[in-house]
């Protein structure tokens, strides 16, 4: 996946391998080893690409971010001050979410049909 993302980032930054070993240091057949998969870079190789281009070393490797669940910031916004919350078991608390989405995507449904 690092071979096909920092190909693509090269030709979306419309340049050469030569070009981009020139800007990062590298040798040409650097970048060509790399881009044919035939080399992988160490972690400072890393850092230095992914710092070129503005991204992360996850992006850069072809890691997608894991989903966040949203509840995991509603606990913590909703349920913060509620008094007992904490003391509720893991089921209790699931079935509460469970609520909390069925009403959210009533709500959502509802404002699409009204508009």
């Amino acid at each position: 996946m690092f071979s096909k993302n920092l190909t693509k980032l090269r030709k979306r930054a419309n340049l050469t391998q030569y070009q981009l070993a020139d800007k990062l240091g590298f040798s040409r057949g650097q970048i060509a080893n790399y881009e044919q998969g035939k080399r992988e870079p160490d972690y400072e190789t890393l850092g230095k690409i992914a710092d070129f281009f503005d991204i992360g070393i996850d992006e850069l490797l072809g890691r997608q971010p894991k989903e966040k669940d949203i509840f995991d910031d509603a606990d913590a916004l909703m349920f913060s001050d509620k008094e007992g919350f904490e003391n509720l078991s893991e089921e209790e608390k699931e079935e509460i979410r469970k609520m909390l989405e069925d009403q959210l995507e009533y709500w959502i449904d509802k404002k699409r049909k009204d508009k």
